[in-house]
């Protein structure tokens, strides 16, 4: 059976853009503030504006599309699976959360489609979907040294900091294992592509997800006893070769994302209903 190069990536890539140029904790505080904002909001308008921004600047990364095409695929695949669920699970809930029941769709039982639970369902998916692009843009404009050398300037141990370093550099390796362990089993018979049914493929796909798995476990089992050997850990203070300084720039991103927090938060707590909903 020939199999499908996977050309997608998730690591950092140096492609010289301005997001580049930032320091690594402005990035890592942009993706918390992001994060913040988003879990504070039901508000359809603010999480598409959220959503369109993440994707802007997943462009000005300069990052081909190609290599996380597959990657937001994935994720929006996998936000309609859960939807599905939540709608199987909960079929009135939008309509309970909205305190209005307008019928979409006429169906047995309590599974009558309304207009309100689709506009939950959609806004809850948009809303898990808009921290992806910006979970993306860290990733890929992070180096993972010069990140876990800031983290280590700004207090926090070099221990943690380092964990966080290898944690990011560990991305690329899980990829690579994912890919050869699908092609091996490929190689065996198993089908992944859009030809099998779903609920076969997703099947099928658990035959590599154990086995990556347990070769992630192995893998950090042997990161541990690499870093013992070296004596990881034996010294209070250690110092970094690559730890690049907060310019200006850092300080205004630091000083938009306050702002930006605090307005989300400010309006959280002044507003009174949960959902925007603009057909009430």
């Amino acid at each position: 059976m020939k199999s499908e190069k996977m050309k997608f990536g998730i690591s950092y890539i140096d492609t010289g853009s301005p997001l580049h140029a930032l320091n690594g904790i402005t990035k890592f505080l942009l993706f918390i503030a992001w994060i913040t904002v988003v879990l504070t909001t039901f508000d359809l308008r603010l999480i598409g504006s959220l959503l369109v921004v993440g994707l802007v600047l997943l462009k000005i990364t300069k990052v081909p599309l190609s290599v996380y095409r597959p990657l937001l695929i994935g994720t929006g695949t996998v936000l309609l699976m859960n939807a599905l669920f939540m709608y199987l699970l909960a079929p009135q809930q939008g309509s309970q959360y909205l305190n209005a029941a307008h019928v979409l769709l006429e169906l047995p039982g309590h599974y009558s489609l309304t207009q309100e639970t689709l506009f939950y369902l959609v806004t809850v998916t948009l809303k898990y979907f808009s921290m992806f692009p910006i979970a993306l843009v860290f990733v890929f404009t992070t180096h993972p040294t010069e990140f876990a050398a800031s983290l280590n300037r700004l207090g926090v141990p070099y221990k943690i900091a380092y964990a966080v370093s290898l944690t990011l550099r560990y991305l690329p390796e899980v990829k690579k294992d994912f890919v050869n362990i699908m092609h091996s089993q490929q190689a065996r018979g198993v089908d992944l592509s859009a030809n099998t049914p779903f609920f076969t493929r997703i099947k099928n796909v658990s035959k590599v997800l154990g086995p990556l798995i347990f070769s992630s476990l192995d893998r950090a089992e042997d990161i541990s006893n690499a870093m013992t050997l070296r004596g990881f850990g034996r010294q209070k203070t250690r110092t970094w070769y690559s730890l690049k300084p907060m310019t200006k720039t850092d300080y205004v991103w630091l000083t938009t994302l306050t702002i930006i927090v605090l307005l989300a938060l400010t309006k959280r707590i002044l507003q009174t209903e949960l959902f925007w909903y603009p057909f009430g």
